[in-house]
C-alpha cells in the first residue's frame, strides 16, 4: 500500500469522494502543513494556523496508480483557484499535494504538468513533502457517512464519475498530427480531427454486435463495450453509455443550426460523434451516436494480447452476441 495527502477544499465532500474510488483502502480527514501543532478545527478556521484541510489516502498502486488518482482528484477541485473550492474561501481551503514517499515527486509534477497543458490560467495547486498532519476531530471523520444530507461543495455527478474509474488516461497517449495524417485513412481523420460525419449505414461497425471493446482509432484508450451497444436504427453505432464516464467529454455543438451534444475522446481529443436522450429509457435513456470511423474494434478473444485484459468482465458477451 501507498499512501498520499491530497488538499481540495471542505474535507467533508473531499474524503467521501476519494473514498470511492477503486483502489483507495483507507481515508481520514485532518490538517496539513500548517505553522502549529495539534490544531483544532475552530483554530484552523479562525487562528491562521496555516494548515490546509487534508485527506490522508491510502491506496493500492497495482489497482490506481498514483497518476491515475491525481487525475480523478482534478476532477473534483478547481486547479486554478487560489484558496477558494466551491463556497469555501480562506487558505485552509488551498488545493495541495503532500507526498511522504520522494519517489512520488517526479510523478506528481508530470501529473501537474500534463495537467497545465490543458489549462490557460497557471495551476494553484501546491505541491510539497508532507512537513506535518494532525487528524481532525472524530466528529469530521466520514462525516458525510454520518450526515448524507451535510454540505458538500463536491457536485453529485462527480461521486459516481469517480467510483465508475477503471481506464487510467496516462497508459494511452495521443499522436501528433503528423503521425495521425500517416496512420489514418483520409475518413478516419476527418471524422476525428476536423469533425465531419461518415454516411449513415455504409460503416464498418453500425449492425456488429460481437463481444469485445471499442477503442479511440486515435490513442487506443478505451471507449464503448459491446455489451452496451444496441440497434437504434440510426444507421451508426450506438451505445448506453462509455465504458468510464471519465473517458468521453462532451460539448455543446451548434454548428447544424440546432445545439446538439459533440462526445470527444478524453486522451485523443478526437471527435467522436453525438449524445442523445433518446435511448433505451431501462438502460439510462442516452444514445451515444458514434462514428465507425472514430474507432477501433477489439473482439474479446484478442482483448487480452492487445492489453485490455482487465477489462475482459466489461466486454461480456452481448445479448445478440453473433462471432
Amino acid at each position: 500500500m501507498a499512501e498520499i495527502y491530497l488538499a481540495g477544499g471542505c474535507f467533508w465532500g473531499m474524503e467521501k469522494y476519494l473514498a470511492g474510488i477503486r483502489g483507495v483502502t483507507q481515508t481520514q480527514v485532518g490538517f496539513a502543513n500548517g505553522k502549529t501543532d495539534r490544531p483544532t478545527y475552530q483554530e484552523v478556521c479562525h487562528s491562521d494556523t496555516g494548515h490546509a484541510e487534508t485527506v490522508r489516502v491510502v491506496y493500492d498502486p497495482a489497482v490506481v496508480p498514483l497518476r491515475f488518482l491525481l487525475s480523478l482528484f482534478y476532477e473534483a477541485i478547481d486547479p486554478v483557484s487560489v484558496n477558494r473550492q466551491g463556497g469555501d474561501s480562506g487558505t485552509q481551503y488551498r488545493t495541495g499535494i503532500y507526498y511522504t514517499d520522494e519517489a512520488d515527486r517526479p510523478v506528481i509534477e508530470a501529473s501537474l504538468s500534463a495537467l497545465q497543458a490543458g489549462l490557460s490560467a497557471p495551476v494553484a495547486i501546491e505541491l510539497a513533502p508532507l512537513a506535518n498532519y494532525w487528524p481532525a476531530e472524530d466528529y469530521h471523520q466520514k462525516y458525510l457517512d454520518k450526515n448524507p444530507a451535510g454540505y458538500c461543495h463536491i457536485g453529485k455527478a462527480h461521486f459516481e464519475r469517480a467510483a465508475k474509474a477503471i481506464v487510467n488516461p496516462a497508459d494511452y497517449a495521443a499522436p501528433d498530427k503528423a503521425t495521425l495524417r500517416r496512420t489514418l485513412s483520409n475518413e478516419q481523420y476527418d471524422v476525428t480531427q476536423n469533425s465531419a460525419t461518415e454516411a449513415p449505414f455504409r460503416n464498418a461497425y453500425h449492425g456488429q454486435f460481437r463481444a469485445g471493446i471499442y477503442v479511440d482509432i486515435t490513442s487506443g484508450e478505451p471507449l464503448f463495450a459491446s455489451s452496451d451497444k444496441f440497434e437504434s436504427g440510426c444507421g451508426w453505432p450506438s451505445f448506453t453509455k462509455p465504458i468510464d464516464p471519465a473517458v468521453v467529454r462532451e460539448r455543446m455543438d451548434a454548428s447544424l443550426g440546432r445545439v446538439r451534444t459533440e462526445v470527444r475522446s478524453r486522451v485523443g481529443d478526437a471527435h467522436l460523434g453525438h449524445v442523445f436522450t433518446d435511448g433505451p429509457e431501462a438502460l439510462g435513456g442516452l444514445r451515444y451516436c458514434i462514428n465507425s470511423a472514430a474507432l477501433r474494434f477489439i473482439p474479446r478473444v484478442a482483448m487480452e494480447k492487445e492489453g485490455y485484459g482487465a477489462l475482459l468482465d466489461m466486454a461480456g458477451e452481448a445479448p445478440d452476441a453473433r462471432e
